[in-house]
């Protein structure tokens, strides 16, 4: 949820109207947005993956038929809808191809199902994709020509914006930023996905809390260790609790998160040279408001200024996302209008 969040009223929108959906393994949020890309309604529930993919598929039809409802509006008033879902997709078919975390949904029509729910048409795409757009449209983004937005939560998330052009690839694999190889020696973290030495492996929300968790079995001291040894749970926002208050172990593993991070984006810079590099997500460790935060992120920039190209290093804007968990239904209600607009 963003907690800034400001809502258009409907008699100050500019149509047409879309509707985004992303859906996560968590939650499914939807937004309605106008023309401009002002929210004018947002709904959130739960995925409940386990009911089934179908399931969900409806409930996400009827939350496009809620938003239009709650504003006044007939859903006939909505000119396209988009879906964000995480992936590996087939875009060109519409499908989930193997869906990670939502256990029995691979291979599943989720684009024209959606579609039949809502009765309109549907524009699919990667989560993290959607979500760039969103920043690019609308978000922190807005006033650069390209974007690149890193998701930082229990994996990390890529996506690619050029020229108002989301980077999709010739397969549907396009923008996954978080799978480029950081690490090619033959003891390098295992990423999720089963491959070795992935940004993800260094930089995720899953990674940091590993190598927390390896640190503290080693027999390291402090008061991050204390906190676990109370009881409580080892998660990225204990470690930022602890980075926080001066804790040597959990500032470690913050700085070497973004130690990594900072070499994919260097990779980023030189393959792409965007205009910003924008990092989003869950773990930002409080962003541009907490001492962490801008820590943080003056790590980051520390890492490019070693590695990357003078010029690169110079004029490239490194900073945090600013839609927050809105970001994804917002951007997914882009792409469906930009795809109106290229039809």
């Amino acid at each position: 949820m963003n907690p800034s969040r400001t809502l258009t009223p409907i008699a100050e929108a500019v149509r047409p109207f879309f509707a985004g959906v992303d859906l996560g393994g968590t939650n499914i949020k939807s937004a309605l947005v106008d023309d401009r890309g002002q929210l004018l309604k947002y709904h959130t529930e739960k995925t409940h993956a386990d009911r089934g993919p179908e399931d969900a598929a409806a409930r996400m039809g009827e939350a496009v038929h809620r938003l239009a409802r709650q504003v006044g509006l007939a859903t006939t008033d909505i000119a396209a809808v988009g879906v964000g879902s995480p992936g590996p997709l087939d875009l060109t078919a519409g499908t989930i191809v193997r869906a990670g975390n939502l256990v029995g949904w691979d291979d599943f029509p989720l684009r024209d199902r959606v579609a039949a729910h809502c009765g309109l048409p549907v524009t699919f795409a990667n989560d993290a994709n959607a979500a760039a757009y969103g920043e690019f449209w609308v978000g922190s983004g807005r006033d650069f020509d390209s974007l690149v937005l890193l998701t930082l939560g229990t994996g990390v998330g890529g996506g690619i914006i050029i020229g108002d052009t989301n980077v999709e690839g010739a397969h549907s694999h396009g923008s996954e930023c978080g799978h480029m190889i950081v690490d090619p020696s033959p003891s390098a973290r295992l990423c999720p996905c089963g491959q070795r030495g992935h940004l993800e492996a260094y930089s995720s929300a899953k990674s940091l809390v590993a190598r927390a968790t390896e640190a503290v079995a080693a027999g390291a001291t402090g008061s991050l260790t204390k906190a676990v040894s109370s009881g409580e749970s080892l998660t990225p926002i204990l470690i930022g609790r602890e980075a926080e208050a001066g804790d040597p172990l959990a500032t470690e593993l913050v700085m070497e998160t973004a130690r990594w991070l900072g070499i994919g984006v260097v990779t980023l810079l030189h393959v792409i040279d965007p205009a910003a590099v924008m990092i989003g997500g869950a773990m930002t460790f409080g962003g541009n408001t907490a001492p962490v935060g801008r820590a943080f992120l003056a790590r980051i920039h520390d890492e490019v200024r070693q590695r990357a190209f003078p010029t690169l290093a110079a004029k490239t804007v490194i900073g945090y996302a600013s839609l927050g968990g809105d970001a994804g239904s917002i951007g997914a209600a882009g792409l469906a209008r930009l795809a109106r607009q290229h039809r």
